[in-house]
């Protein structure tokens, strides 16, 4: 059980005589993260990621093109040397 007295009631406190500090606009620019360029927008975005799908399988074609004229190539020769 907690009795308080008048005395304790009174007592003068100590004043706080800390004083802020003022916000300087140069310190709080470093402090911020730097966004690196514009985010593009989604359909941009979008647009982007679809010529990239685009150009791979348009190399993966030629590849698999070239690679069927190639052999091709073989089995034409291999049956020129059985006649001949």
């Amino acid at each position: 059980m907690e009795i308080t007295t008048q005395s304790d009631i009174h007592v003068p406190q100590a004043m706080d005589t800390t004083e802020g500090v003022a916000s300087d606009p140069v310190h709080s620019m470093l402090n911020r993260k730097i966004k690196k360029g514009v985010p593009m927008k989604r359909s941009k975005n979008v647009r982007k990621m679809k010529a990239i799908e685009k150009a791979i399988s348009k190399f993966e074609k030629s590849e698999e093109k070239s690679k069927k004229l190639g052999n091709k190539r073989q089995r034409t020769q291999s049956a020129k040397l059985l006649y001949d």
